[in-house]
């Protein structure tokens, strides 16, 4: 029998977890609470956000800390993204902090989308911050999957993707 795989979370593992998106223009608070949530369904939204409204562009910042990153990484491993994930949850790790961005357009339907750097994709982003000891231990914890029993990975290694997304191949 097969055990079952341990399920990490960011929270139970003493990581400092920020959440944060911004209404900007005519972005709608209802469809962007709907993309938080269907990420990180522990986010908190306030009970009233103002609504856009002609003349009256929205101009608001919404953030949650110790929001729990199970259902995130429950969708990296159903999506089979783990190796991307890893890349981009670690490309700007420093003294174990680390910052990332997902597409907002992809949330809001279930799915993880990491931009690439420099690019602000249609529907803005949701930007998430984690910081603790070992954090790139973490990172890799969280992302592992059977294939690196064939094929190890590591943080920054010859086969991350290349700054502009693509894939590195191996000769």
């Amino acid at each position: 029998m097969q055990e079952p795989m341990l399920r990490l979370n960011g929270v139970n593992e003493n990581l400092h977890i920020r959440v944060e998106t911004s209404l900007r223009g005519a972005d709608s608070p209802e469809k962007v609470i709907q993309a938080l949530v269907s990420l990180f369904p522990e986010f908190s939204a306030p009970d009233e956000i103002l609504k856009p409204q002609l003349g009256s562009a929205s101009n608001t910042e919404l953030s949650n800390e110790g929001v729990s990153l199970e259902t995130f990484l429950k969708k990296l491993h159903e999506q089979r993204i783990l190796d991307t994930a890893l890349d981009s949850m670690s490309l700007l790790l420093e003294n174990n902090q680390t910052k990332f961005r997902l597409s907002r357009q992809a949330a809001i339907v279930g799915k993880v989308a990491f931009p690439l750097p420099n690019e602000e994709p249609l529907g803005g982003v949701i930007t998430v911050t984690l910081s603790g000891e070992h954090l790139s231990d973490w990172l890799v914890a969280a992302t592992w999957h059977k294939g690196r029993d064939v094929i190890p990975r590591s943080i920054a290694d010859e086969s991350a993707m290349d700054s502009d997304g693509e894939a590195v191949t191996w000769i």
